[in-house]
């Protein structure tokens, strides 16, 4: 096995550099390829959706934004006073955002990471981190074991089931799969293709039922207009 392909990361710094000519192609287990436009993931805080607005606004203390990417919810929360630090496994993304200005931006997987923080965020699908049904409490242990006994999570997410209705109004579903928001993805740009990777999509009745299992209380915050919702998580 070589060196992890890093698309995100080759991406933003071409962009950066001014050598964007082509955005970065999603190819999933369950829709046809998809863009993800390159300029969307610099986009300051009057062009994000009102989802990503209201869970900046609602961050408090010290942060940790889980999958910064490009560094643009890190920036707007920093240029409000407030510490943050920005975590992303790709090494690209987290060059960029330092050179964007982003102080404090650490090249790390979530479940190495180690801290307190008072508001852990992940947005942009946040829930897609936990990537199988089966890791979620992996997952939400660990996210517990960094938040300070006041702390909360935000996290967004998304239920797909639309996907799967057919033209009857029944639904099909894959039985190679725990549920039907797990998905496969790889991603791609300017000819390289890089390694396939798991996102969960989950439903907020699964999420507030899992979060109830590992004690955490959970609140639904807002309801988006496309099957989108931003949860609180907080410690019981």
């Amino acid at each position: 096995m070589g060196t992890k392909v890093d698309i995100f990361g080759a991406a933003l710094l071409d962009f950066m550099n001014d050598e964007y000519t082509e955005d970065i192609v999603v190819h999933s287990s369950i829709a046809e390829d998809d863009v993800i436009p390159v300029p969307y993931l610099f986009r300051d805080f009057k062009e994000m959706p009102l989802l990503e607005q209201k869970a900046l606004e609602l961050s408090k203390g010290k942060i940790l934004d889980i999958g910064s990417g490009a560094g643009s919810h890190s920036l707007w929360l920093q240029e409000q006073g407030l510490d943050v630090t920005g975590l992303d496994i790709s090494e690209g993304a987290v060059t960029l955002s330092r050179k964007r200005g982003l102080k404090n931006s650490i090249h790390e997987a979530l479940l190495d990471h180690k801290g307190t923080y008072d508001t852990l965020l992940l947005l942009m699908n946040g829930t897609g981190i936990f990537e199988k049904v089966q890791k979620i409490d992996s997952y939400l242990k660990h996210l517990k074991s960094l938040l300070s006994p006041e702390g909360q999570i935000l996290i967004d997410g998304s239920d797909i089931v639309y996907m799967f209705e057919d033209e009857d109004g029944g639904f099909w579903v894959d039985t190679h799969r725990d549920y039907y928001g797990e998905v496969t993805y790889s991603m791609s740009y300017k000819g390289v293709q890089g390694d396939t990777f798991d996102w969960l999509y989950l439903d907020y009745a699964k999420l507030e039922w899992y979060a109830k299992k590992n004690e955490l209380k959970c609140e639904l915050i807002f309801e988006g207009d496309h099957y989108d919702y931003l949860a609180r998580l907080s410690l019981t």
